[in-house]
């Protein structure tokens, strides 16, 4: 899961989801101790061992969740909220009571660390802990550290002792320069959240964010929530494609790699099929965001919260978005064309990370496998940040990938699919600037950060995943040892691109529908005529009547605003691998300039600084377009050439 602004990164919590290709296209706990056999390739061995019974705990001693001993119970949630909350208090008077200085920001990270060791921490076992009652607690954790954040950011004593800090020119010249964006990231935190205001509007405020999180929570749930119906308002041969309970069928997705278009059509029929809740839930979320961001001074809540990524505002976004949109048009109307033929056909009626030299840098915990209950979400969660401490110890990160990985079987290994490999290494890029930076300030550490460029090291780890070179290191058939043929890879990754324009089309509807919603209110029309109409003019496939689609649009949540960041983050991951690894993966000088000028600084430094020191200069609007639009050029010969 990556976190963003607010204390500590409390505030804008990214969905720990990726733009999928089933959507309106339809396209489609704890660690154990593991012996490792070495039959298959490492990567392969790593994946099939089988668990040996005794947890393993990564602190040296039998402990609580992570290390932390409260949590060796939910009870233990209360525990650790107290004893931060308690802590929270004391650091907030040593702010009220230190001179300005350096350690004013020491004391506002640290006030930060306490509590996002809770809240991150909770926001992971709250989604993928086994046991209701942990996630109940964790749940409970998050929206009551969140509301203190809020109450923070709108505290104008502790506010008035990083603003002395500030308006001293002087001492702000003496810092260095991730102290001092720290400092400034901490007092936008402020502004954002209407420090500026009066006492009445302040609390109104705060008032505004607590209800913005509950609507957010309740607009999650209701994203995933199966539709019931009656079973015999089925056809009866699709029945079995679907859960029963009683007389009644449930739908819970939209089954978008069933084979018959009819379970297909019928789920999505169903699955979208607007909910009168869901969409009062929806409507309030988008008006009380825009409340809050009209009250604290801006015209809309885009406006709001674009503020410090690469675009800067939305009138950047929708430049970016519509030069896109222009360049893909003629290829996806191509691409439609093709998908039409073959539906014709188809149908003719119809870790732990260490350094060679530097170390222990950090901790990665790995929940790969499938259980009851844990969502179908590949993600990753920040447990602990990383930072400086007073003593001069590092404090090492603690990141958690989570999978939906299958069990092996008797007779078969865990064997992945090319999407399945794609995404651990989607997931690990995460991880690499996790535990790659090396900030002075948590608030600032690993993918706290912009989010049009946190998905940036993800989305180029997607690149080495495509790369034959990367590729045959590990991949081996699992009972000849036999490595992946070049042309088998070659072609797969070129079939890859088939379609690729519609898909990226859709991304495009996607993220305007995403700037739409978050524009100017009131809305002109409804959220689904304004679906409709968005779909019409930044898609190409129809609307279909009676559906709405934007009710399960989770996205609308973590990213309010900032959906776009999907396709920048692209844009920029294409131009670094094309400048810098496409001749040589591994070349390490370029690793290690990557570390340096991307990873190490994690949301310490502009985001278009970074991306200017990776690349030697500052690309336009006009290059994330083309690096964008280059990805999607279909080598034929590759693709159509004899598998032998």
């Amino acid at each position: 899961m990556l976190c963003s602004r607010g204390l500590g990164g409390l505030r804008a919590r990214a969905a720990p989801l990726r733009p999928g290709r089933a959507g309106l296209g339809g396209l489609g706990a704890g660690i154990r101790a593991r012996g490792v056999s070495t039959s298959w390739s490492p990567v392969g061995a790593a994946f099939n061992v089988k668990p040996q019974g005794r947890r393993l705990d990564l602190f040296g001693e039998r402990r609580g969740l992570f290390g932390v001993p409260e949590l060796s119970s939910p009870e233990g949630f209360r525990i650790a909220q107290e004893n931060a909350l308690r802590k929270t208090d004391l650091l907030v008077e040593r702010a009220r009571c230190t001179p300005p200085g350096p350690q004013t920001v020491l004391i506002f990270d640290e006030l930060s660390d306490s509590l996002c060791r809770v809240a991150d921490l909770a926001d992971f076992v709250k989604i993928a802990h086994p046991e209701p009652a942990f996630r109940e607690a964790a749940e409970e954790a998050c929206r009551s550290i969140g509301t203190v954040v809020e109450k923070l950011n709108t505290n104008v004593e502790l506010y008035q002792s990083l603003q002395k800090l500030l308006a001293d020119e002087k001492l702000m010249d003496s810092l260095d320069p991730e102290t001092r964006r720290v400092a400034e990231l901490f007092m936008f935190d402020f502004e954002i959240s209407g420090i500026h205001l009066d006492k009445e509007k302040r609390k109104r405020a705060v008032d505004l964010n607590v209800k913005i999180l509950d609507l957010s929570s309740t607009f999650l749930m209701g994203t995933n929530f199966p539709t019931k119906i009656e079973k015999h308002l089925l056809p009866a041969h699709i029945h079995h494609n679907f859960v029963f309970t009683g007389d009644h069928v449930i739908i819970d997705g939209l089954h978008a790699e069933a084979p018959d278009p009819l379970v297909r059509e019928a789920a999505y029929k169903i699955f979208l099929y607007p909910n009168a809740d869901q969409l009062k839930c929806l409507e309030e979320l988008l008006s009380s965001r825009d409340l809050l961001a009209k009250l604290v001074g801006y015209s809309t809540y885009s406006h709001r919260a674009l503020q410090g990524t690469i675009a800067k505002n939305p009138e950047t976004v929708m430049e970016f978005l519509e030069k896109l949109s222009d360049k893909l048009s003629e290829r996806t109307i191509k691409d439609f064309e093709m998908i039409r033929g073959m539906k014709m056909k188809l149908n003719p009626q119809n870790s732990a990370v260490v350094h060679e030299s530097e170390g222990l840098l950090g901790y990665v915990y790995c929940d790969f496998f499938q259980r009851a209950d844990k969502p179908h979400q590949d993600c990753h969660f920040t447990i602990r940040g990383g930072r400086l401490k007073e003593d001069g110890d590092y404090q090492l990160p603690v990141v958690v990938l989570m999978l939906n990985l299958p069990h092996s079987s008797r007779n078969l290994p865990t064997l992945l699919t090319p999407g399945m490999m794609e995404n651990l290494f989607h997931e690990m890029g995460h991880a690499m600037h996790s535990m790659l930076g090396r900030t002075r300030y948590q608030h600032v550490t690993g993918t706290r950060c912009p989010t049009d460029f946190a998905e940036v090291p993800s989305i180029l780890m997607e690149y080495f995943a495509n790369d034959y070179r990367v590729v045959n290191q590990f991949a081996r058939h699992y009972q000849t040892g036999q490595s992946l043929p070049k042309n088998m890879v070659s072609r797969l990754c070129e079939s890859k691109k088939v379609c690729a324009a519609a898909d990226m089309q859709l991304q495009v509807f996607y993220a305007t529908l995403d700037q739409i919603y978050h524009g100017k209110h009131p809305l002109r029309k409804s959220t689904t005529d304004i679906l409709k109409e968005t779909q019409e003019k930044f898609y190409g496939l129809p609307y279909v009547p009676n559906t709405a689609w934007q009710l399960r649009f989770s996205h609308l949540v973590g990213y309010g605003a900032k959906y776009y960041s999907y396709l920048m983050s692209r844009a920029v991951a294409s131009m670094v691998w094309k400048e810098c690894f496409l001749q040589d993966p591994f070349n390490r000088a370029a690793g290690e300039r990557y570390r340096r000028e991307m990873l190490a600084h994690g949301g310490g430094k502009e985001p278009m600084l970074m991306v200017q020191g990776m690349l030697q200069k500052c690309p336009s609007i006009d290059d994330f377009v083309s690096a964008l639009v280059s990805d999607l050029d279909l080598d034929f010969e590759t693709f159509l050439m004899d598998s032998e």
